[in-house]
């Protein structure tokens, strides 16, 4: 195995906590980098929201796909089977069913912003990928957030704030409209260094190669 003590690699996660390819994409991330142990990894995730104009009160998850991708209920029911599958895989529990609903997360991706610059974002990440995909709370409510914001690094004042705070939501617009610039229109999108994107939620076969050439042209050019 290569040594590569003293190489960064800088990678942002653009994607949304009500995806389930997102929390599978960020595992089979997590077992690429395994393959390099001595590498430094600044990894930062990134907001999209899937659905921006959904309302408060969300959408039952069944419906919003047949609105969404025109798939009928069987094929849902199968999708939702083979994703429980891949999640246990993957180590990642999908606790859905038909009468499952599906939230709007801007204020999420307010606590995440934040939660990047107090150094807890990856934790609070993974929490809210749990708090909806296996416990089947409303992520878009603004008690629950801030329970699940203090219990990964937050003061209450400080979540508090972070939900209210109208700098937050301009940022996070601000960065959601950058990444669409971009091109990104689907999530997962993995992009490292800057410069290298890869999209959807790749097996992680694929990412250790990606990460591997990354590595060799950067340390080439050293």
């Amino acid at each position: 195995m290569a040594d590569h003590t003293g190489s960064t690699l800088q990678i942002d996660i653009v994607s949304d906590v009500v995806c389930p390819w997102c929390t599978i994409g960020y595992q089979r991330l997590q077992q690429a980098l395994k393959k390099f142990p001595d590498l430094n990894v600044e990894l930062t995730f990134q907001p999209f929201e899937l659905n921006p104009k959904m309302p408060p009160e969300g959408q039952n998850i069944d419906e919003h796909i047949a609105e969404k991708y025109g798939s009928d209920k069987a094929t849902i029911a199968e999708n939702r089977k083979n994703l429980r599958t891949l999640g246990e895989e993957e180590g990642v529990k999908f606790d859905t069913h038909d009468e499952s609903r599906i939230y709007n997360t801007f204020l999420a991706h307010k606590l995440l912003l934040k939660a990047e610059e107090i150094g807890s974002q990856e934790k609070l990440k993974l929490a809210l990928f749990n708090a909806y995909f296996a416990e089947r709370k409303d992520i878009s409510k603004p008690e629950v957030l801030l329970q699940i914001a203090i219990d990964n690094g937050f003061s209450g004042e400080e979540a508090q704030t972070a939900i209210t705070d109208e700098t937050l939501s301009k940022l996070v617009r601000e960065k959601e409209q950058y990444f669409l610039d971009r091109g990104i229109h689907a999530v997962p999108a993995f992009i490292f260094n800057s410069q290298y994107q890869v999209s959807g939620a790749q097996d992680s076969a694929v990412l250790t190669e990606v990460i591997s050439e990354i590595i060799g042209k950067n340390e080439k050019m050293a």
